[in-house]
């Protein structure tokens, strides 16, 4: 896994400004006042977000299987001859990646220790394997990472609801492409120059007309190429 540098975090903190309901207030004045005595401290002191933590965790090992199998995908699909789906499952791959990267950073926040179980799953045809991915991207963009982000607001950890907002955002990306490379499957064969990924929040494009990161506004310089 790559090392997150400072200045990348910096531009995933700006995530905030442009995913709705993602800014969680910290400051001081909104903390609850030092109690006077052990009984008070006792009855007001801030619940460990132990929720959001398992959310965390479980959301790492989710991506950390991901990119596991949709790199097995990649090899399915080169060896079917679908070479431009081969590509985006690496730049999927690519994306999971980073996404596991910055849970795993929340949860070390969080005094916990990222731990992942990859199991691959049956590798199947590229058809099926694609449509595998749909209904995966579908649960984590639409059920998944909503809840997780909800609970992260409600525990008041900013770190987990950046990476849980633009895991969610990059994840609605990520069905839209296996959407599109399953109403024609046979145009997919023939390789093409392949995808960018942001290695900020992850962000995956097919293209580079654009300035900054849609997600968490990152140069377009801070993307790479995947073929």
């Amino acid at each position: 896994m790559k090392q997150i540098s400072k200045s990348s975090v910096l531009y995933v903190l700006g995530i905030c400004t442009v995913l709705a309901g993602i800014s969680i207030s910290i400051n001081a004045e909104d903390q609850i006042a030092a109690p006077d005595t052990k009984k008070e401290l006792t009855a007001v002191a801030t619940p460990q977000p132990s929720a959001t933590l398992a959310n965390l965790m479980t959301a790492y090992n989710g991506e950390s299987n991901a990119k596991a199998k949709y790199l097995a995908y990649a090899k399915k699909a080169d060896e079917e001859g679908y070479k431009k789906a081969a590509q985006l499952f690496r730049a999927a791959a690519r994306s999971e990646e980073i996404h596991a990267g910055l849970h795993s950073k929340a949860i070390v926040e969080l005094g916990g220790m990222p731990k992942a179980e990859v199991k691959l799953p049956e590798i199947k045809t590229t058809k099926e394997n694609l449509e595998d991915a749909l209904k995966g991207e579908s649960y984590e963009s639409d059920a998944m990472y909503p809840k997780f982000l909800e609970q992260a607001k409600a525990d008041n950890v900013k770190m987990a609801a950046i990476s849980f907002g633009s895991a969610m955002g990059v994840e609605k990306n990520h069905k839209m492409m296996f959407e599109q490379s399953l109403k024609n499957l046979k145009a997919w064969k023939k390789a093409s120059k392949g995808f960018y990924v942001c290695t900020v929040c992850g962000n995956l494009t097919d293209n580079l007309n654009f300035a900054e990161c849609a997600i968490c506004h990152a140069p377009v310089s801070k993307f790479e190429q995947v073929k």
